[in-house]
């Protein structure tokens, strides 16, 4: 839940492209991985970011801490222009933007113990003296459930679930005040999932931090994002209130994404989508970008692309049909 209404982090027309295939008559191609997108994320609010494989969604976290370069837009972080900072400027402000990668044996180095792991971000930002920090680390892996013998174990040592457990107290270790969270149960077993979403509320309960969790499970989503944006193809189409956008979602993308969720009760059955399988590359188009793959498509949405708009309820849909 939102304790404070203050914007800690404001996006404004970020763009993230990338150059593929040769030049056409002399121009380059470009793919609009992020194309002017917007977001905002309160202090102690956890914002859930949805879509399929390919949309564009760990571009976005990864441009808004400039591990990706952006092409343009604008990303202030707690008063902060953080696409204007030199490289010295931004080391410093990365004490308070962290991330959790999705797959926790490709984050770690597997030369590492964890206790050089957790350790070396303490001693790099001057957070810890050396005779302080096995109790620092110690402190750290009690806070995401493991027990202090863990800091001397190498990353090939530890099950998934440990690993990721590790990695979210590396993300930690700083005191951040926003964590972009990327996929972080995706590469996990059920069981593990639930322990792992379990430790992340509770650190946002306790230490209030914000995040940006990105997933394309919508049970998960749903169960740790007050707010929830839905992305396609670099674009946000749809933003809103988590309940209201997953109970009751209004694009048609969104929709179809609901839709495709399976149900465990045989009962159940689905209604077709009615979308087709394929999305089209982000590359520049006239008009709608789900266009292609809508039942509900009209000469306009061919023409012309629609605005990320307010409709009823607060809600903001970028759609002609709505």
């Amino acid at each position: 839940m939102r304790t404070d209404r203050a914007p800690l982090l404001t996006v404004s027309h970020l763009q993230t492209w990338f150059p593929t295939g040769g030049r056409w008559f002399g121009r380059r191609r470009w793919l609009r991985a992020v194309d002017d997108v917007d977001l905002t994320i309160c202090r102690a609010e956890t914002v859930g970011l949805v879509g399929e494989s390919g949309c564009g969604k760990t571009t976005l976290g990864r441009s808004i801490l400039r591990l990706v370069e952006p092409r343009g837009g604008d990303v202030w972080f707690g008063g902060i222009d953080v696409l204007r900072l030199r490289p010295r400027e931004m080391r410093a402000l990365r004490r308070r933007m962290q991330i959790v990668f999705q797959d926790p044996y490709a984050s770690l180095s597997p030369r590492r113990q964890v206790r050089q792991v957790l350790a070396e971000p303490l001693l790099l930002h001057g957070l810890a003296l050396p005779a302080d920090l096995d109790a620092r680390v110690a402190r750290l892996l009690a806070d995401v459930g493991l027990e202090p013998y863990f800091m001397h174990r190498y990353p090939h040592e530890m099950s998934g679930g440990q690993r990721q457990r590790v990695a979210i107290a590396r993300a930690l270790a700083l005191e951040p005040e926003l964590i972009v969270a990327d996929e972080p149960v995706s590469a996990l077993d059920v069981s593990i999932r639930a322990q792992i979403l379990r430790i992340l509320l509770e650190l946002r309960r306790k230490r209030g931090i914000a995040m940006l969790f990105i997933s394309h499970d919508l049970s998960v989503v749903e169960r740790v994002a007050d707010r929830t944006v839905v992305m396609y193809l670099g674009r946000i189409v749809e933003e809103g209130e988590t309940t209201a956008v997953i109970g009751a979602p209004l694009h048609p993308y969104m929709q179809r994404l609901v839709q495709s969720v399976p149900v465990a009760d045989p009962v159940v059955r689905r209604r077709p989508t009615g979308a087709c399988a394929d999305a089209p590359p982000a590359i520049a188009a006239t008009g709608c970008a789900f266009a292609a793959r809508c039942p509900e498509v009209a000469d306009l949405c061919r023409r012309v692309a629609p605005l990320l708009e307010t409709k009823a309820g607060g809600r903001l849909v970028a759609c002609h049909q709505r």
